[in-house]
Protein backbone atom coordinates (compact mmCIF):
# COMPACT_ATOMS: atom_id res chain seq x y z
CA UNK A 1 0.00 0.00 0.00
CA UNK A 2 1.40 3.59 -1.01
CA UNK A 3 0.76 6.81 0.45
CA UNK A 4 -1.10 9.05 -1.27
CA UNK A 5 -1.45 12.89 -0.98
CA UNK A 6 -3.03 14.82 -3.41
CA UNK A 7 -3.59 18.75 -2.57
CA UNK A 8 -6.02 20.51 -5.36
CA UNK A 9 -5.52 23.86 -5.51
CA UNK A 10 -8.20 26.51 -7.28
CA UNK A 11 -6.93 28.66 -10.07
CA UNK A 12 -7.54 32.30 -8.78
CA UNK A 13 -10.30 34.30 -10.09
CA UNK A 14 -10.76 35.58 -13.73
CA UNK A 15 -13.24 38.26 -14.87
CA UNK A 16 -15.81 35.56 -16.66
CA UNK A 17 -15.99 34.12 -13.32
CA UNK A 18 -16.68 37.30 -11.24
CA UNK A 19 -19.58 37.87 -13.62
CA UNK A 20 -21.24 34.45 -13.44
CA UNK A 21 -20.45 33.17 -17.04
CA UNK A 22 -19.45 29.72 -18.41
CA UNK A 23 -16.02 29.53 -18.20
CA UNK A 24 -14.06 29.86 -21.77
CA UNK A 25 -9.75 29.76 -21.33
CA UNK A 26 -8.96 33.43 -20.66
CA UNK A 27 -6.28 34.68 -18.13
CA UNK A 28 -6.54 35.77 -14.59
CA UNK A 29 -8.02 39.27 -13.88
CA UNK A 30 -5.80 42.10 -12.31
CA UNK A 31 -7.69 41.03 -8.80
CA UNK A 32 -6.92 37.26 -9.54
CA UNK A 33 -3.41 37.59 -10.38
CA UNK A 34 -2.53 39.93 -7.64
CA UNK A 35 -4.00 37.54 -4.49
CA UNK A 36 -2.30 34.88 -6.48
CA UNK A 37 0.93 36.46 -5.95
CA UNK A 38 0.35 37.55 -2.14
CA UNK A 39 -0.78 33.70 -1.62
CA UNK A 40 2.19 32.50 -2.59
CA UNK A 41 2.90 29.14 -0.94
CA UNK A 42 5.75 27.67 0.95
CA UNK A 43 5.87 24.11 -0.40
CA UNK A 44 7.37 21.49 1.75
CA UNK A 45 8.22 18.23 0.61
CA UNK A 46 5.68 17.83 -2.28
CA UNK A 47 6.74 15.13 -4.79
CA UNK A 48 5.63 16.86 -7.63
CA UNK A 49 3.56 19.30 -8.89
CA UNK A 50 0.70 18.63 -12.21
CA UNK A 51 -1.17 21.78 -13.65
CA UNK A 52 -4.07 22.16 -15.26
CA UNK A 53 -3.67 23.54 -19.07
CA UNK A 54 -6.22 26.33 -18.47
CA UNK A 55 -4.12 29.43 -19.12
CA UNK A 56 -5.51 30.52 -15.48
CA UNK A 57 -4.33 27.53 -13.92
CA UNK A 58 -0.86 28.19 -15.47
CA UNK A 59 -0.53 31.57 -14.32
CA UNK A 60 -1.79 30.52 -11.37
CA UNK A 61 1.02 27.83 -10.40
CA UNK A 62 3.76 30.57 -11.73
CA UNK A 63 2.17 33.16 -9.27
CA UNK A 64 2.50 30.69 -6.39
CA UNK A 65 5.91 29.82 -7.21
CA UNK A 66 5.00 26.24 -8.78
CA UNK A 67 6.56 24.44 -11.43
CA UNK A 68 5.27 21.43 -12.91
CA UNK A 69 4.08 19.62 -15.88
CA UNK A 70 1.05 20.23 -17.68
CA UNK A 71 -1.72 17.47 -17.44
CA UNK A 72 -4.58 17.26 -20.12
CA UNK A 73 -6.76 15.84 -17.78
CA UNK A 74 -6.99 18.46 -15.44
CA UNK A 75 -8.82 20.53 -18.12
CA UNK A 76 -11.73 22.77 -17.09
CA UNK A 77 -14.86 21.07 -18.14
CA UNK A 78 -15.49 21.67 -21.92
CA UNK A 79 -18.59 23.94 -21.68
CA UNK A 80 -18.93 24.15 -26.07
CA UNK A 81 -20.67 26.79 -27.25
CA UNK A 82 -21.75 28.45 -24.02
CA UNK A 83 -18.10 29.19 -22.87
CA UNK A 84 -17.96 32.80 -22.09
CA UNK A 85 -21.55 33.12 -21.70
CA UNK A 86 -23.44 34.51 -19.13
CA UNK A 87 -25.36 31.72 -17.29
CA UNK A 88 -28.38 33.70 -16.86
CA UNK A 89 -28.38 34.94 -20.76
CA UNK A 90 -28.00 31.28 -21.60
CA UNK A 91 -30.99 30.28 -19.32
CA UNK A 92 -33.46 33.32 -21.28
CA UNK A 93 -32.48 32.03 -24.39
CA UNK A 94 -32.26 28.30 -24.09
CA UNK A 95 -34.61 27.53 -20.79
CA UNK A 96 -35.14 23.98 -21.31
CA UNK A 97 -31.62 23.30 -22.58
CA UNK A 98 -29.79 25.23 -19.35
CA UNK A 99 -33.08 23.56 -16.72
CA UNK A 100 -31.86 19.82 -18.70
CA UNK A 101 -27.82 20.77 -18.00
CA UNK A 102 -28.75 21.59 -14.49
CA UNK A 103 -30.59 18.71 -13.72
CA UNK A 104 -29.27 15.45 -15.94
CA UNK A 105 -25.76 14.92 -15.08
CA UNK A 106 -25.53 13.38 -18.47
CA UNK A 107 -26.69 16.24 -20.48
CA UNK A 108 -24.58 18.42 -22.78
CA UNK A 109 -26.99 20.73 -24.36
CA UNK A 110 -24.17 23.03 -25.13
CA UNK A 111 -22.26 20.37 -27.60
CA UNK A 112 -19.47 20.31 -24.94
CA UNK A 113 -18.56 17.93 -21.93
CA UNK A 114 -21.75 16.62 -19.89
CA UNK A 115 -20.99 16.84 -15.82
CA UNK A 116 -20.99 13.11 -16.07
CA UNK A 117 -17.91 12.86 -18.32
CA UNK A 118 -15.86 15.46 -16.38
CA UNK A 119 -16.51 13.73 -13.37
CA UNK A 120 -15.45 10.17 -15.22
CA UNK A 121 -12.55 11.82 -16.69
CA UNK A 122 -11.36 13.74 -13.34
CA UNK A 123 -11.89 10.31 -11.00
CA UNK A 124 -10.39 7.94 -13.46
CA UNK A 125 -7.20 10.54 -13.22
CA UNK A 126 -7.17 10.86 -9.56
CA UNK A 127 -7.21 6.85 -9.62
CA UNK A 128 -4.49 7.00 -11.15
CA UNK A 129 -2.27 9.10 -9.29
CA UNK A 130 -3.84 7.47 -6.25
CA UNK A 131 -2.69 3.51 -7.83
CA UNK A 132 0.95 4.76 -8.82
CA UNK A 133 2.24 8.20 -7.71
CA UNK A 134 3.33 7.63 -3.64
CA UNK A 135 3.68 10.60 -1.72
CA UNK A 136 2.31 14.20 -1.97
CA UNK A 137 1.03 15.53 -5.64
CA UNK A 138 -0.02 19.00 -5.85
CA UNK A 139 -2.39 19.79 -8.43
CA UNK A 140 -3.37 23.42 -9.83
CA UNK A 141 -6.88 23.19 -11.76
CA UNK A 142 -9.98 24.75 -12.38
CA UNK A 143 -12.94 24.66 -9.75
CA UNK A 144 -15.18 22.91 -11.69
CA UNK A 145 -12.29 19.71 -12.00
CA UNK A 146 -12.14 20.10 -8.17
CA UNK A 147 -15.26 19.87 -7.39
CA UNK A 148 -15.04 16.71 -9.88
CA UNK A 149 -12.48 15.77 -7.55
CA UNK A 150 -14.70 15.40 -4.31
CA UNK A 151 -17.70 13.94 -5.66
CA UNK A 152 -15.22 10.84 -6.66
CA UNK A 153 -13.47 11.11 -3.92
CA UNK A 154 -15.99 10.63 -1.37
CA UNK A 155 -18.75 8.52 -3.64
CA UNK A 156 -21.26 11.60 -3.69
CA UNK A 157 -24.64 11.44 -5.68
CA UNK A 158 -24.21 13.41 -9.08
CA UNK A 159 -26.21 15.91 -7.72
CA UNK A 160 -23.88 17.00 -5.00
CA UNK A 161 -21.93 18.48 -7.56
CA UNK A 162 -23.92 21.98 -7.43
CA UNK A 163 -23.46 21.56 -3.39
CA UNK A 164 -19.55 22.08 -3.08
CA UNK A 165 -18.24 25.36 -3.69
CA UNK A 166 -14.90 26.03 -4.67
CA UNK A 167 -13.30 29.31 -3.78
CA UNK A 168 -10.64 30.82 -6.16
CA UNK A 169 -7.28 29.73 -4.50
CA UNK A 170 -8.61 27.21 -2.17
CA UNK A 171 -6.76 24.23 -0.79
CA UNK A 172 -8.51 21.01 -1.02
CA UNK A 173 -6.69 17.83 0.44
CA UNK A 174 -7.58 14.61 -0.17
CA UNK A 175 -5.75 11.57 1.12
CA UNK A 176 -5.92 7.88 -0.10
CA UNK A 177 -5.39 4.39 1.74
CA UNK A 178 -6.89 0.99 1.14
CA UNK A 179 -7.83 1.77 -2.41
CA UNK A 180 -10.27 4.59 -0.86
CA UNK A 181 -10.23 8.52 -1.16
CA UNK A 182 -11.03 10.55 2.15
CA UNK A 183 -11.86 14.15 2.02
CA UNK A 184 -8.92 15.60 4.41
CA UNK A 185 -9.87 19.44 4.38
CA UNK A 186 -10.71 22.12 2.22
CA UNK A 187 -8.91 25.60 3.17
CA UNK A 188 -9.56 29.06 1.85
CA UNK A 189 -7.29 30.96 -0.18
CA UNK A 190 -4.26 31.88 2.28
CA UNK A 191 -5.82 29.11 4.84
CA UNK A 192 -2.74 26.79 5.35
CA UNK A 193 0.80 26.23 4.66
CA UNK A 194 0.95 22.92 1.97
CA UNK A 195 3.16 20.30 3.58
CA UNK A 196 4.05 16.69 3.25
Amino acid sequence: MIAVRVTLIAAAATASQRRTEFPADEPLDAAGARLARRSALRIKGQDRVLIGPTVAARQTAEALGLAGAIVPALADCDYGRWAGAAFEAVAAAEPEAAAAWLADDTAAPHGGESHRQLKERVGAFLDQVGATLAGHTIMVTQPAVVRAAIVHAIAATPQSFWRIDIAPLSQTMLSRSNDQWRLRAITPAGGQEVEA
